[in-house]
C-alpha cells in the first residue's frame, strides 16, 4: 500500500480541471494529475500540478485520487486499473455522476483489494467548479467523511455527509432530476407566456419574485431560455439524458413510476434528435414551442 500523502486526479474536463486546480490552489499537498487530453492537463500542469503520465503512474505515487469522470463505465476502468497496481491507493473519491447500484457494486470489489470507494459527485454549474463553490454530496460519514471533507472542501462550499456509499449518487441524482423537470416547466411557462403576449423576460423576472423562484429559473432559464441562446460545451443535452437516465433506472428500483421524470426525458430525447445533442439542455424550450 502506498503512503505517500499525495494526492491523484484523474479527468480534467469541464468540471474536473477547475476542480482540480482547486485542489492544487488549496490543499498545501502535491497533486498528481492526469488526463489523456494533453492540453487539459498541461493547463493544470501549469497551475501548479504534477504531470502524471498514465492512471497507473498517478495511482502508483498517490495516496487518494479523485475521478471526475464521463460516466460509470470509466470510473469501472479506471478503479480496475488502479487496484491492479502492486503500490495503489488507499482511497479513491469518485467525484462522477454515476449508477448507484453499480458504485456500490464497486465499492464491494475494491474493498478486498484494499481500496475504499467514496462516491462524492458534485452540483452546480462548471463556474462553480471553477470558483470552489460546489455542492458535493459524500456516500461516507464518520471518521472517513472527517478525514477527506477538508480535501473536498477545497472544491465545494457546501460538503454533506450523505451516509453510507451510494448515497451521494443518490441524492445528487436526484437534484438533477428535479433541475431538468424545473427546465421543462419552465420551457411550458415561456412558450405559454410568450403567445399569451407576455414578455419573457417580464415573466420570468415576476416568477422569481413568488413562489415559483429556484436557482434553475434566476440563473439557468433566464440566462438562456429569455435571450434564446443555448451554447455547447457548458452542460449538453446528451449529459442531462444520461443522468436523467439514472435517476429513471433509480426510480424503478423503487418501483416509483416516476411519471413527470420519463416526460421530461421524451422532451429531452426529442431535443437530442432533432441535433441539439450538444447544446446547453434548455434548449429544450426548441421542442416545448414547436420549432424543432
Amino acid at each position: 500500500m502506498h503512503d505517500s500523502g499525495d494526492l491523484g486526479f484523474v479527468g480534467l474536463g469541464v468540471m474536473g480541471s477547475g476542480m482540480c486546480a482547486n485542489l492544487v490552489a488549496k490543499s498545501g499537498r502535491p497533486v498528481v494529475a492526469y488526463d489523456p487530453v494533453a492540453s487539459a492537463l498541461g493547463d493544470v500542469v501549469q497551475l501548479g500540478a504534477r504531470r502524471g503520465l498514465s492512471v497507473a503512474d498517478v495511482g502508483a505515487r498517490t495516496d487518494i485520487v479523485f475521478l471526475s469522470l464521463p460516466s460509470i463505465n470509466e470510473v469501472e476502468s479506471v478503479a480496475a486499473e488502479l487496484a491492479g497496481l502492486q503500490h495503489r491507493p488507499r482511497l479513491i473519491i469518485d467525484m462522477s455522476t454515476s449508477d448507484v447500484g453499480r458504485t456500490r457494486a464497486l465499492a464491494d470489489h475494491l474493498q478486498p483489494r484494499g481500496i475504499t470507494l467514496i462516491d462524492a459527485p458534485v452540483a452546480r454549474m462548471r463556474q462553480a467548479a471553477r470558483d470552489g463553490t460546489l455542492l458535493i454530496t459524500v456516500g461516507a460519514d464518520g471518521e472517513l467523511f472527517a478525514e477527506i471533507e477538508p480535501l473536498l472542501a477545497c472544491m465545494g462550499t457546501d460538503v454533506v455527509a450523505a451516509g453510507s456509499v451510494g448515497n451521494g449518487q443518490v441524492i445528487k441524482i436526484l437534484n438533477n432530476m428535479v433541475l431538468f423537470l424545473t427546465m421543462n416547466a419552465l420551457a411550458e411557462a415561456m412558450t405559454i407566456g410568450r403567445r399569451a403576449g407576455v414578455d419573457g423576460a417580464l415573466l420570468f423576472e415576476t416568477l422569481a419574485l413568488g413562489s415559483a423562484d429556484s436557482m434553475a429559473l434566476r440563473k439557468t432559464a433566464t440566462a438562456t431560455m429569455v435571450p434564446d441562446t443555448f451554447p455547447e460545451k457548458a452542460f449538453p443535452t446528451r449529459y442531462a439524458i444520461k443522468d436523467l437516465a439514472l435517476a429513471l433506472s433509480l426510480a424503478e428500483d423503487q418501483d416509483v413510476t416516476a411519471a413527470a421524470a420519463r416526460q421530461t426525458m421524451e422532451v429531452l430525447r426529442r431535443t437530442e434528435q432533432a441535433g441539439l445533442g450538444d447544446a446547453y439542455y434548455p434548449a429544450l424550450i426548441k421542442v416545448v414551442d414547436g420549432r424543432v
